[in-house]
């Protein structure tokens, strides 16, 4: 699922430093965390937590969220939304039944959410934690006009490259460590018979990552920050660049899988099962860390073994990117039981909390204080340090950031635009004018 709408803003060091005294008076939830294991401190009262997640990922929260329980004593009941989180919460706000805790995937929805003065200011004490533990980028992206609203508590790491293994050794090549070296491995197993991507084009979303990998790593954090809010237009240089670049993949066809248009007809399973399911059709799959969870659940391969992945390539001697989305913890002001929801927001702001879904697998947490031996298994391990050691690098998903016909409607705005560059990549600068003509009216609207 892609996120949508938000325009992010950078702290100043004096603007922390108010948003903490503001936070301070404004704090609901107290400034102590949850009792040690048998004070129970909150027995008797009941949070009701919703959030996306169903199946294995449900399981695995549900997880936290008895570690919560028999630290405090609260019964913590889980409420799936699916994916329209919006419609689903506003319709128990309106009905009186409102969730005391929203686990929010988009960082537009958590700005519509404050906005809508649905959100309660975190407490102190998760401002504190949240400050220990994450990188300031994570901080900032909780914060809606000066106040903290939500907690990163699940991240997802959208600059990983998966490949065979076997294809690879087949080839003799090794993982690149730069993009031009990527394409030449990607010609290379290619010419030992098998095309280098299998890309996802049915899925908008997927190709709007691709080109955010490709924005950041050339253009840099400044003018990525600047697109994503729409201060510099999609008819700049550097977005006709960075399609230029992207260009070269997809207009060759040993590169990706049955050229353009047989990718126009792949979604995002397909993608992976054509690198990992019975039939090999592709080498590599360029998607986020969750490409592991459908290898080993719906493939039944061993990640890390059948299928491994490596960084995202630099670009012309840049930094490598390290693009990010995530899942944040907030507060309803309408949820019936406000104190006990900051106390559980502020468990999940520790390592300890991070630790217990780590350990369950499927799961990488942008928490710094959260041990790396914590994680169940070598490969979301080296995605969790990747994600970590990027630090105040890591830029948000750019399309979660825009107006949802902007950033993430099928059939219209960028991933329109960027399908139909899939399908002729030969103008990236007639490109770069839809996706201006796209974004201005979105923005406006």
């Amino acid at each position: 699922m892609k996120r949508r709408t938000a325009t992010r803003r950078r702290m100043t060091a004096s603007g922390v430093a108010a948003l903490g005294l503001a936070l301070t008076a404004t704090a609901c939830g107290g400034t102590t965390g949850p009792a040690s294991s048998g004070e129970q401190e909150l027995k008797g009262q009941k949070v009701t937590v919703a959030g996306v997640w169903t199946g294995v990922e449900q399981k695995n929260f549900k997880k936290v969220l008895d570690a919560f329980s028999e630290k405090t004593g609260a019964e913590v009941n889980f409420i799936s939304t699916g994916d329209n989180v919006s419609t689903v919460v506003g319709s128990k706000i309106e009905g009186g039944n409102a969730p005391d805790v929203v686990m929010v995937p988009q960082v537009g929805v958590l700005k519509q959410f404050a906005e809508k003065g649905w959100l309660q200011p975190l407490s102190a004490k998760t401002y504190e934690k949240a400050g220990i533990h994450f990188a300031p980028v994570w901080r900032d992206y909780g914060t809606v006009n000066g106040k903290f609203y939500g907690l990163y508590f699940k991240a997802t790491h959208k600059s990983t490259v998966w490949y065979s293994p076997d294809a690879f050794e087949q080839a003799g090549v090794q993982p690149p460590k730069t993009y031009t070296e990527m394409l030449k491995t990607g010609r290379t197993i290619s010419d030992s018979g098998l095309p280098a991507f299998s890309v996802a084009g049915q899925d908008g979303w997927t190709l709007t990552d691709w080109f955010e990998n490709v924005y950041l790593a050339q253009a840099g954090p400044k003018n990525y920050d600047k697109l994503a809010t729409h201060e510099i237009k999609w008819t700049d240089p550097t977005v006709v660049k960075a399609l230029t670049t992207l260009r070269e993949v997809f207009q060759d066809k040993k590169l990706v899988a049955g050229g353009g248009a047989e990718a126009l007809r792949t979604d995002f399973p397909e993608s992976v099962e054509q690198v990992f399911g019975s039939e090999p059709k592709a080498g590599m799959v360029y998607e986020g860390d969750f490409v592991g969870g459908l290898v080993s659940g719906q493939f039944k391969k061993k990640v890390g073994e059948d299928a491994k992945f490596f960084p995202f390539p630099a670009i012309d001697g840049g930094k490598a990117p390290v693009v990010g989305g995530g899942d944040a913890a907030t507060v309803l002001r309408a949820g019936k039981n406000r104190e006990a929801a900051q106390k559980l927001v502020e468990f999940m702001a520790t390592p300890e909390a991070a630790e217990v879904w780590a350990k369950a697998g499927g799961f990488i947490s942008p928490n710094e204080g959260l041990k790396a031996d914590s994680y169940s298994d070598t490969t979301s391990r080296k995605a969790a340090e990747s994600l970590v050691k990027a630090g105040d690098s890591v830029r948000f998903d750019m399309s979660d950031q825009a107006p949802a016909a902007f950033g993430g409607t099928q059939g219209a705005g960028e991933w329109k635009a960027l399908q139909d560059f899939l399908r002729d990549p030969s103008d990236p600068e007639a490109t770069a004018r839809k996706l201006e003509a796209a974004a201005a009216k979105a923005y406006k609207d």
